[in-house]
């Protein structure tokens, strides 16, 4: 009896202890611990993954009539080495898709997974944004690139913050200082990741440098380019993108973008949910410079300074040159890429000289998040030159 009353003591004083926490993390702002303890510890994962669609509110990016995939002649012969497909599943690899003029040349999944697995884009996100910026300037509704942040965001109408462009936000030279820590379960990234309020945390962040003058990779640039988007076109980021290109690409299934909660704002910096097949007609658009099926989708124009570099220095005065307009550029075996990048190893890469496209999604990637070029990508390069040579 004495066990039984000690034990429920000790219960009932660790129920108290746990509402007072959570009491205090919602009192203080941080209601969203609550969130990411529940959707991630408790059952056993130890962060984001690219399976958490169902933990959010999402938002449907409607497909429209599909348009099957072409095979290559070689598609059921090509094949990889056992050595570089052991390399390939070192890194928790669960897709791989090469596409070769125009048709899908190499492809195969791991785990489970399958050409129709929705998984998280996680960063490859802000690519989209910005080209959804890209034909909102199309159609007139932003002046240009050039234009003030302020004319959107009253929040950015006076101050420092009123120096601000689109240009900056799409550089990541706003000179805000958001926050780009993912380990910091009280930091920016956790908010916007786990929390509710997207706009009134995103907007109030301070000013750290002149804009235009260091170039510092943050989600919260793209959160505001998402912002000016929803204020221009009067539609919400996954209606215009389907619009303008979930459905003119030929999409074979609905996508999903998280929202901050139901009816809320897409997390524009991540969180757009899709399969290899799908997500390799960006790819394929990007490498024909905005085209699809001969019909220009997004003016060249822009894809063109999508893929220039930004040539700013970052915070450690090493210039950037490998960065565009929320795109990536590299260089493989004397051949330039321009790709679109996820913090798991989430990869669309558009490689001209070799008119390919390589999409790769999985669960690891190389640990060194500043690299110019993940290493790990290399791996997937390398498997592109023997398939586009077979």
């Amino acid at each position: 009896m004495k066990f039984i009353r000690f034990l429920l003591r000790f219960l009932i004083s660790l129920l108290i202890a746990i509402v007072l926490v959570a009491l205090g993390l919602w009192i203080s702002g941080n209601g969203h611990v609550i969130k990411a303890v529940r959707s991630t510890y408790l059952v056993g994962e130890t962060g984001p993954t690219i399976d958490d669609y169902p933990k959010f509110e999402n938002r449907r990016v409607e497909a429209g009539t599909p348009q099957l995939w072409e095979f290559s002649e070689n598609y059921q012969s090509n094949s990889l080495s056992k050595e570089l497909v052991k390399e390939i599943e070192s890194w928790e690899t669960t897709s791989l898709l090469i596409l070769h003029r125009d048709s899908i040349a190499y492809e195969r999944y791991w785990n489970g997974y399958s050409e129709k697995s929705l998984t998280n884009t996680f960063s490859m996100a802000k690519s989209f944004t910005s080209l959804a910026i890209g034909i909102a300037i199309e159609e007139g509704r932003i002046k240009s690139i050039d234009q003030k942040a302020g004319d959107f965001l009253p929040e950015f109408a006076e101050g420092e913050k009123a120096k601000i462009t689109i240009k900056h936000l799409l550089q990541m030279a706003s000179g805000i200082d958001f926050g780009e820590s993912y380990g910091n379960p009280f930091g920016y990234m956790a908010k916007t990741y786990y929390g509710s309020d997207l706009y009134d945390l995103t907007v109030s962040k301070p000013m750290k440098y002149e804009p235009g003058t260091v170039w510092k990779y943050q989600g919260g640039n793209t959160l505001l380019l998402s912002f000016i988007l929803e204020k221009a076109t009067g539609q919400n980021l996954s209606d215009y993108f389907s619009k303008h290109f979930w459905k003119p690409l030929g999409a074979t299934e609905d996508a999903l973008w998280s929202i901050s909660e139901e009816g809320g704002r897409e997390r524009s910096y991540c969180c757009f949910y899709s399969n290899a097949r799908d997500f390799a007609r960006i790819g394929q658009m990007m490498l024909d410079s905005g085209k699809w099926n001969g019909r220009q989708l997004i003016n060249q124009a822009y894809i063109e300074k999508s893929i220039s570099p930004v040539n700013i220095k970052n915070e450690a005065a090493k210039l950037i040159d490998y960065y565009g307009l929320q795109w990536w550029m590299g260089e493989y075996q004397g051949a330039d890429f321009y790709y679109a990048r996820g913090i798991q190893g989430q990869y669309i890469v558009a490689i001209p000289a070799w008119d390919a496209v390589v999409v790769r999604l999985g669960h690891k990637r190389d640990p060194n998040v500043g690299a110019e070029v993940p290493k790990d990508l290399f791996v997937y390069l390398e498997a592109a030159v023997i398939i586009t040579n077979q």
